[in-house]
This record gives structure tokens, C-alpha cells and sequence, in this order.
């Protein structure tokens, strides 16, 4: 045999061996460790075990397009930044690990680490599009990057997480354009950049039984016709640092509209049952230019600073000037709150008392803009400063006066009456988020602010630019 058939032949038996092995790694892979570079083992599923790590512009570790995956224990890492920021925002470009197109993807017991702007850490698209992580550590370092985020009708599903982020405006709960669901039960979720609330809401969001905790910023943000409800979660929030020259105002839990598009108008809702909410610096809570429904249940509410209000109904530098107040309906069902309201000139109130609730505050004290007060029989309202409301509505020991004056409609109220009033109607302005009614009274049915989610197409042509969290 020649030299150069020699050499052929141990070419072939060498690719033939090669093709044996592969066989054999393939037909082992299902449920066994997965390793990839540049996230070209994303297109394993059942992994359990091994490393995902992506560093290219806009590419992601994992991804599930369409189809249904799961990984288990498996370590995540995402570096560089993206060069399209909307893109990375609205539609996931260059996230660690990324769902779209109705695709279910569950991750349990991993560890997910990104460092790069724009880089969120997992990543929910599209109607349809379900997104479920368990026991699992996420850690983000860049600007602009988020632990659990989704957009577009999305849905994510988490339980018993530990997210820590460290950018600025990264939300370690964190929705935008066309919004969707989020369901968080149990965990521990840190924000330490300026922006960059605990949760910011273009979406409906629920979060129960976890403890979140923002050092720089608000602990929540909503914008626009979305809503985050808590159940016992144990929320402090200090927003010492302000991320934006249209408001100066320091707050715990800010509602508004920032009129960019990324979130529709329409009437915001927050609702805290148990639980606790501790604010350091300023407000606790802040609403403008949208209308907003508040409502607190049997939750401990502390302000350490004593300059800080318990609401803030005013414009801010968002919306029309003379129409971009905050409209708020705000109900204390078994709750006990001190902390005085206050009411620009182009903002209103309806404060409900229901069941068993005491209220200790004084109530637009500049006589700015409208307030009604409704106290249900047994609950009642502790002045502790002179008050202005337009209407009230209580039984005869509904008000305690403290040696204060309260004035009803420029009277003032004598103390031991009942009254009657009637709650404000809060109209459509430049923000277009009033729905023209007032408030339900507390023992009605109170508005959910529940809506259809968008689309989850992407809208065409190209989206204006996000202005970045709490701007």
C-alpha cells in the first residue's frame, strides 16, 4: 500500500471515530450537564448542571424561542454591553437568559451573574410567554440591567429568589413596554444604584412573603394604568438620591406617568395587605400626573423622616403643566397610619376609613386642591393640624378635633356632628388617566385597575427613547 493510501485511510477511520463520539455525547446529553460558550448550548434542554456564558453584543446564555426548556443548577454568565438600549429594554436584546414567542422556560437552583449595560438578567417577551425560576441566586452589576424583567404581555413566575442589583435604573423586579404579569413569592430582592426601585411596574405585578430593600432609591414604582400589589412583604425603602431634575421629591412608593409610551394612561393601582413598610428619606408615598388608587390593609407604615409626609398629591416636571396633578383614592381598611397629606392646586383626594382604622393627620393643610373624607362607624380621624376637605362624611364621633380646626367646605366643623359629603370626581386632563368617576366608599367594590395586556408583537417603527426609571 502507498504512503499516500496509507494516509487516507487513517483520515477516514479518524473522522469515523469522530463521528461515533459525537453520536455518544449527543445521545447522552439529555438530562446531564450542559457547558457552552457564547450561548451556543442554549439549544439544550432538560440541562441539569454545567455553564452558560455569553459575551457577545445582544446575545443571550440561554434562550428559549417557541418551546418549552428547563435547567437545573446551572451557572449563568452574561458580559458586555449592548449597543441598542431599546432593544435591550423593550425586547430583550443581550439578556442573560431570554423566553419569546410562547415559549416556557423553567429554571430551578441557578446562579445567574451579569455584568454590562442594558445586560438583565432573565428576560420574559411576548403574550404567551411564560417564564418560571425557583431557589435561584441572580446578581447584576451594570446600568440599565434588571433582574427579572418582562415586556411585551410576558408572564413571570418566580419563588424563593435572592436578586441583588447594583447599576443604576436596574429594578430587581422590573417591567417595560407592554408590560405583562409577574407573580414573586418569598426571597430576598436589593437594589444599591440610583433609579433603581425594588420594583418598577409597567406591568401587574404581585409579590408575597419576601423582603425587598432599596438603599438609594424608592423601594416601588408605577407607572401608568399598571398596578403592584404585597402581600406580607416587608419593604424598606430609602430613595436619598434623586435620578431625575423633574421632581425633588424623596418617597418610598412613587405613582405616575412619565407620558414616554411605555406605559399605558389609565388609573395605577397599589395595594399593600400585612406586611410592613419602613421609608428613611422623604414621602412614603407620591403620586402626579396620573390617577392612582391606594390601598392599605393591616400594614405597619413607618416614616423615620419626620419632615416626610404620608401622601403627596402634586404635579411634578411629567405631563401638561395645570393637568398633571395626582388624583388619588386612598382606602385604610383595619389600618392604623399617621402622617399628613398634602394637595396642590391641581390634585384631589378621597380618603376612605373604612372598618376599624384611625387615621392621625392633617389634611390638605395649604387648602390646595379638593379632598373628601369618608369615616365608617368606629373608625376614626385624629387631627394633628388644621385641615381642609371639601366634603365629609362621618357619624357623630367620626373626628377627633385635637384642638385643631377642620374646615369643611370654608365652615368649620363642629366637633361631636355627623356629616355628609360627596366624594370629588376626578376629570380627564393632559394625562388622560381620570376615568370621570370618584372612588368607590369603603364598603363597595373597589376598582382593581386590571386591563388587557398590549400586544406582544412589536409595535412598528422605531419606539421613543426611555427616558431611564423614575424619569
Amino acid at each position: 500500500m502507498k504512503d499516500e493510501d496509507r494516509i487516507m485511510n487513517g483520515k477516514k477511520i479518524r473522522r469515523l471515530l469522530a463521528l461515533l463520539m459525537t453520536s455518544a455525547v449527543i445521545m447522552s446529553s439529555a438530562g446531564c450537564a450542559g457547558g457552552s460558550a457564547n450561548g451556543t448550548g442554549s439549544e439544550q434542554t432538560g440541562v441539569t448542571g454545567g455553564e452558560f456564558s455569553s459575551t457577545n453584543d445582544g446575545e443571550h446564555a440561554i434562550e428559549a424561542d417557541g418551546e418549552e426548556k428547563s435547567y437545573s443548577g446551572v451557572k449563568v454568565t452574561k458580559t458586555g454591553d449592548s449597543s441598542a438600549g431599546d432593544e435591550a429594554d423593550f425586547y430583550g436584546d443581550n439578556a442573560a437568559v431570554f423566553a419569546t414567542n410562547k415559549a416556557t422556560l423553567t429554571l430551578e437552583n441557578m446562579t445567574i451573574d451579569t455584568n454590562g449595560k442594558h445586560a438583565n438578567a432573565v428576560f420574559s417577551y411576548g403574550s404567551g410567554t411564560t417564564v418560571e425560576i425557583i431557589g435561584s441566586q441572580i446578581t447584576t452589576s451594570g446600568d440599565c440591567s434588571g433582574g427579572l424583567m418582562t415586556t411585551g404581555g410576558g408572564t413571570m413566575i418566580a419563588k424563593n429568589l435572592t436578586i441583588s442589583t447594583t447599576g443604576n435604573s436596574s429594578a430587581a423586579i422590573r417591567s417595560d413596554r407592554g408590560g405583562g404579569t409577574v407573580k414573586v413569592e418569598e426571597g430576598t430582592y436589593t437594589t444599591s444604584g440610583k433609579g433603581s426601585p425594588v420594583i418598577y411596574s409597567t406591568a401587574d405585578i404581585t409579590v408575597s412573603e419576601a423582603n425587598l430593600t432599596s438603599t438609594s432609591s424608592e423601594g416601588i414604582v408605577v407607572e401608568g394604568r399598571n398596578s403592584v400589589t404585597l402581600n406580607n412583604v416587608t419593604l424598606t425603602a430609602d430613595n436619598n438620591t434623586n435620578n431625575s431634575d423633574k421632581s425633588s421629591v424623596h418617597k418610598a412608593v412613587m405613582i405616575y406617568q412619565s407620558m414616554s409610551g411605555d406605559a399605558a394612561q389609565g388609573a395605577a393601582t397599589f395595594t399593600m395587605t400585612d406586611g410592613s413598610l419602613t421609608n428613611k428619606t422623604g414621602d412614603v408615598f407620591f403620586v402626579n400626573n396620573t390617577t392612582a388608587t391606594i390601598t392599605l390593609s393591616n400594614a405597619v407604615i413607618i416614616n423615620e423622616d419626620e419632615n416626610g409626609v404620608l401622601l403627596r398629591a402634586e404635579a411634578a416636571g411629567w405631563g401638561k403643566e395645570g393637568s398633571n396633578g395626582g388624583k388619588v383614592n386612598l382606602y385604610l381598611n383595619a389600618q392604623e397610619v399617621e402622617g399628613d397629606i398634602v394637595v396642590d392646586k391641581v390634585s384631589g383626594v378621597n380618603l376612605y376609613l373604612g372598618t376599624d382604622s384611625v387615621y392621625g393627620g392633617a389634611v390638605n393643610a395649604a387648602n390646595g386642591g379638593d379632598v373628601y373624607v369618608a369615616i365608617e362607624s368606629g373608625s376614626q380621624w385624629v387631627l394633628t393640624g388644621n385641615s381642609y376637605v371639601k366634603g365629609l362624611s362621618c357619624e357623630a364621633g367620626g373626628v377627633d378635633l385635637n384642638g385643631y380646626t377642620l374646615y369643611v367646605d370654608g365652615v368649620p366643623y363642629t366637633a361631636g356632628t355627623s356629616s355628609s359629603g360627596t366624594a370629588i370626581v376626578f376629570s380627564s386632563g393632559s394625562d388622560d388617566s381620570g376615568d370621570g368617576v370618584p372612588g368607590e366608599p369603603p364598603s363597595g367594590e373597589k376598582p382593581d385597575g386590571s386591563h388587557e395586556p398590549p400586544p406582544g408583537g412589536r409595535p412598528e417603527g422605531t419606539p421613543p427613547p426611555k427616558p431611564g426609571e423614575n424619569t
